[in-house]
C-alpha cells in the first residue's frame, strides 16, 4: 500500500504525539531548556554552513570576500 493512501485512510483524529504537542497550549519552559534547544539550533546551523562551504566553495569564497569588506567598512 502506498503512504499516500495509508495517509488518506487514516482517521482525522490523529494520535500522533508530536502534532499533539504542536497543538497544546504552550508551557512555560525553563531558561535551562531554552539554552539547550539554543544550544542544539546553533550546532545544527554551524553544522549545515559548513556542509555548505564543502558542497559551494566559490560561492563561499565570494562570501567571505563580502563580509571582509563589510568588517573593513567599519574599522577605524
Amino acid at each position: 500500500m502506498s503512504d499516500q493512501r495509508r495517509a488518506a485512510d487514516a482517521p482525522t483524529g490523529s494520535t500522533d504525539p508530536a502534532g499533539a504537542e504542536r497543538h497544546a497550549q504552550p508551557r512555560s519552559e525553563t531558561p535551562a531548556e531554552r539554552r539547550r534547544r539554543r544550544a542544539a539550533f546553533l550546532r545544527e546551523l554551524t553544522e549545515a554552513r559548513e556542509l555548505r562551504a564543502r558542497v559551494q566553495p566559490r560561492r563561499t569564497k565570494a562570501a567571505r570576500a563580502r563580509q571582509a569588506v563589510r568588517m573593513r567598512t567599519f574599522r577605524v
